[in-house]
């Protein structure tokens, strides 16, 4: 007897699931919805969407890790839809260089309810506790994506927000670590003038010390504190000579070049690593040293044009290619293809020996072979290879082999326990930790992971934290909108199932040397038709069963092959779902019934079948949803 089709009857989970890059996104941002409003020439529509949910769109156009892409159903079919660069396009477009109202009562016009010109500013769970408590006094520590977006919402809900930061800017990493050929300090600078807009004070040079911690905070009044602190100090290899002049972490020397200071590398650089860090450090050093101390100083053209980088630079990782964290997401390949052009040179499957010093000074470097660095349950365990021996030389050696935190401010009577991996204890639904009032989260509770966690963090823990200081839980729900949309209505571009993925332009090889920034985004018209490869995951075909007269047309036209029409006997379903089947659609027990099947992995919403059916029992239908709270 052939095999019977399992089958799943839809739910609320169903659908949500049927939108896959919003599910990816760590704060369910609606990708497909931008992407699909940017198709059609709706820039400020889908800017609102975008930003809505995220107070660093405009950063995350830019050096998000996009696991949108990587849930993206296109990439099922050949390659994902361009997200992250589109994100970019849009927030250019429209929203990066917004201007704010010269006054916070301009942000709601008067009224409860924000201005349309504002609406980005209210996320939609934040819009629903505005205004609900006053004068309560939050402290957010650390000004990195994380704090930023906690201090965001926050002040949108009505707190004094303080955020505490040790060093004499804000960002966090995406200041301090990135550098500013992939992120500009202005886009930056713009993202967090609209927070402080909302009230938000920063105290620069201000760090969490053993003087001055959470009982310090305590004392000034502050009845809840989110720890964000990130990790910014690189790990250590225990092995000989990693003392030696010329080994760097990765985190100190991007640290130094991204706040204007010289880092001496010499000719030829290694770096050892295999994630976005290493990458990161790897394509710096190609472009040279800041010329000047003070990086806001004027630099002499001249002098510039005659100052270059390392000549050669190398990357060894224990992974091999397959195995390389930067290649897990499509994001990641368009960066190794850049610096493959930039002319960084690989080496994988190595595992650092020891480094071969002469005079405190190191010279090279012994590798021993690696036959794999992760075993079978996918946890890392490197297995070497002791037959392979190569010794290389080197004039610096840089290493992006991981971070770690500083939470020497944290003391016993605290009460803010550690986890064995030394990093704050928390629960991973709250981010409440085991202090009365205490939260933390971003890399300081989970360790490095990419930005977009982090503003996820940070929005939970201001969830949380509201929860916490009025003593109530909110109860969710999800508010679905459905339309059907007319036959005739209904189109798709020319040919979209067969438009290729374009990874955004980029300035030419000979232009890439200092700060100058590689990616230059989209232009319009290569914005629309990368935005028309999107699937419209949201448009669902609506089956009737009741208005079929089983003619066959819609499976046959199908050009995906994903409708088929199945005796209901062929159904591989349990006796208890066959019977609510049954009684849904009224089916005689004793008569022959068919059932309409559709693989939805397969479906490309071209409409054909809604096009073809006769009777209207095939119709398009666009559903999003968003959740909401009960207050």
């Amino acid at each position: 007897m052939a095999d019977k089709f399992r089958i799943q009857i839809p739910d609320i989970e169903f659908w949500k699931n049927l939108v896959p890059c919003q599910i990816g996104c760590p704060i369910h941002t609606d990708a497909g919805r931008y992407v699909q409003l940017i198709a059609e020439q709706k820039f400020e529509e889908a800017y609102l969407t975008a930003r809505s949910p995220n107070p660093f769109a405009s950063v995350c156009g830019r050096v998000c890790a996009a696991p949108c892409e990587d849930w993206c159903r296109r990439g099922k079919i050949d390659a994902p839809v361009s997200i992250r660069a589109l994100k970019r396009f849009v927030t250019e477009k429209y929203g990066v260089e917004s201007v704010l109202p010269d006054t916070q009562d301009e942000l709601f016009d008067g009224k409860e309810e924000p201005g349309n010109k504002w609406l980005w500013h209210l996320p939609m769970q934040v819009a629903a506790r505005k205004n609900v408590v006053k004068n309560k006094k939050v402290a957010v520590v650390g000004s990195g994506p994380a704090g930023l977006s906690c201090a965001h919402d926050l002040a949108l809900m009505g707190y004094q927000v303080t955020v505490f930061e040790a060093t004499n800017v804000a960002g966090g990493m995406l200041r301090h670590g990135i550098p500013e050929y992939r992120l500009s300090r202005s886009l930056i600078d713009k993202e967090i003038e609209k927070i402080r807009f909302l009230g938000v004070e920063i105290r620069y040079n201000t760090p969490l010390t053993e003087k001055f911690g959470l009982k310090e905070l305590k004392a000034q009044g502050f009845e809840s504190v989110f720890i964000s602190v990130g990790t910014q100090k690189g790990r250590d290899l225990n092995i000989e000579g990693s003392n030696l002049d010329g080994v760097v972490k990765a985190i100190d020397y991007l640290l130094n070049i991204n706040n204007g200071y010289r880092v001496n590398l010499g000719r030829k650089v290694l770096v050892i690593g295999g994630g976005f860090v290493a990458f990161d450090a790897a394509r710096t050093a190609l472009r040279g040293e800041p010329e000047n101390s003070d990086i806001h100083a004027a630099v002499d053209a001249a002098r510039t044009a005659m100052r270059g980088g390392a000549q050669e630079v190398h990357i060894a990782s224990l992974e091999s290619f397959e195995e390389m964290p930067v290649l897990r997401s499509a994001q990641g390949h368009e960066e190794f293809e850049e610096a493959q052009r930039e002319g960084v040179v690989f080496h994988p499957q190595r595992g650092p020996k020891r480094f071969i010093g002469e005079n405190g000074k190191v010279k090279a470097i012994e590798f021993i072979g690696v036959k794999r660095t992760y075993d079978e349950n996918g946890r890392f365990n490197p297995e070497y290879d002791a037959d392979f021996s190569e010794v290389f030389e080197i004039d610096s050696i840089i290493l992006a082999i991981g971070q770690q935190t500083d939470l020497s401010f944290i003391k016993p009577e605290d009460g803010v326990e550690l986890n064995p991996a030394k990093l704050i204890k928390i629960d991973s639904e709250t981010l409440a930790t085991s202090a009365k009032g205490v939260f933390a989260g971003g890399d300081v509770a989970f360790g490095p992971r990419n930005i977009i966690d982090a503003v996820a963090n940070g929005k939970r823990a201001a969830l949380s934290i509201d929860e916490f200081l009025r003593g109530i839980k909110p109860e969710t729900f999800y508010n679905l909108s459905i339309e059907k949309i007319p036959t005739r209505r209904f189109t798709r571009p020319e040919d979209f199932e067969q438009l290729e993925r374009e990874a955004p332009p980029s300035i030419d090889l000979n232009r890439r040397t200092g700060i100058s920034e590689v990616e230059v985004g989209y232009t319009e018209e290569q914005a629309r038709q990368q935005a028309e490869r999107c699937l419209a995951c949201h448009v669902q075909t609506i089956y009737d069963a009741e208005k079929c007269v089983m003619c066959n047309r819609c499976v046959d036209i199908c050009p995906e092959y994903c409708l088929k029409l199945v005796p209901l006997s062929e159904l591989d379903v349990d006796e208890g779902t066959k019977a609510k089947l049954i009684e849904q659609y009224n089916i005689d027990p004793f008569q022959p019934a068919s059932a309409m099947l559709k693989d939805d992995e397969t479906c490309i919403r071209c409409g054909l079948c809604a096009v073809r059916c006769p009777t209207d029992a095939m119709t398009m239908e666009v559903f999003y949803y968003e959740q909401r709270e009960a207050v």
